[in-house]
């Protein structure tokens, strides 16, 4: 009886087990996981479908906000690595005096405060996948002990002799442009190459097209659900407000609005007055691009012709002639 129950048992833990195993795949499926139909975000999806059929490094580009992490983790889940460890560091997050031992471990009286021996990260990660957040904020001490670390596939914890090997895939993310630090002399050429593998280039918000609203409307979904509250939908008018920014926090920023605007609305409807955007970050965006005035008359005409559907009415409202409307969309099309 003990024997038929502990079968029982052991068959229950494997069909938990393998229950588990579906949620995790299904959580983390590509396009469950990142939200939008575009064709910029097409794209990232061929691409992490590339990185799950091996074990090459992957580098995850893009700006602060776009989801870098979630990449990651819908790489990890989706490869054959998906049933060990995926374990985060963010770089910009810990002290420089912590890092090594953050990555690398450390023995008891390794140094003061160690009072216990603890793995690091690195060996945390072993079978599974290490993702490297903000990598361009380690120092090149540390970036110089990781190469060769890296290198051998081998560490030892701080204050310990002994080899521990260790297999890993790396995941990396930035929002700095690597070769460019490695210019300013901040970042290791040879680091640089044995981490980046293959690049995904994650665009922002503002290059997504109509993902906007679609990530909108999925944040307010998730967050009435989440708060017992009921369904709201977004007016026409506060869609038109929210395709017209530029988003510099890109999808991070998107989802704090649209919880907030869910708090703000007392009825159904998500107006215009509810979606808190700062006039200052409107000024700081528009300056960031960093683009031509010809570039910058451009998209101010596009923005009028797709916000009225119409060239003579964005011609009325910039107070110009058709003619110089289709002049700048020729031109447009011809930098395309």
């Amino acid at each position: 009886m003990l024997l038929f129950n502990k079968i029982i048992e052991k068959l229950e833990l494997t069909n938990e087990n393998k229950r588990l195993k579906q949620a995790i795949k299904k959580e983390y499926n590509f396009k469950s996981l990142i939200k939008g139909n575009s064709k910029a975000i097409e794209n990232v999806f061929i691409l992490m479908d590339k990185a799950v059929q091996t074990n090459i490094n992957v580098s995850v580009i893009g700006e602060t906000g776009t989801g870098k992490e979630l990449v990651a983790k819908g790489i990890h889940y989706n490869s054959r690595r998906s049933n060990m460890p995926f374990i985060a560091v963010n770089i910009s997050s810990i002290p420089d005096t912590l890092i090594e031992s953050e990555l690398f471990g450390y023995e008891k009286g390794a140094f003061t405060g160690a009072e216990g021996s603890k793995a690091g990260k690195i060996e945390l990660a072993d079978g599974g996948t290490l993702f490297l957040d903000e990598i361009a904020e380690m120092n090149l001490a540390t970036q110089a002990k990781l190469l060769r670390v890296l290198q051998e596939r081998e560490l030892t914890r701080l204050g310990s002799n002994k080899v521990i090997k260790f297999d890993v895939r790396i995941i990396i993310a930035t929002h700095r442009n690597l070769q460019e630090q490695i210019r300013k002399g901040e970042f290791r050429e040879d680091l640089y190459f044995r981490l980046l593998g293959l690049t995904v280039d994650l665009p922002p918000l503002r290059e997504r097209g109509n993902d906007c609203l679609l990530l909108a409307k999925h944040f307010v979904n998730d967050f009435c659900e989440d708060n017992g509250m009921q369904p709201k939908q977004i007016s026409k008018q506060t869609q038109e407000k929210l395709q017209s920014y530029h988003f510099p926090g890109n999808v991070r920023e998107l989802k704090a609005l649209m919880e907030l605007a869910c708090v703000l609305s007392d009825g159904d409807i998500i107006e215009p007055n509810h979606i808190n955007i700062n006039p200052l970050n409107l000024h700081q965006n528009l300056l960031s691009q960093e683009k031509t005035l010809q570039e910058y008359d451009e998209e101010i005409i596009r923005f009028f012709v797709y916000k009225y559907k119409s060239v003579r009415e964005a011609a009325k409202k910039l107070g110009v002639g058709k003619s110089t409307i289709y002049r700048y969309i020729q031109e447009a099309e011809q930098h395309d």
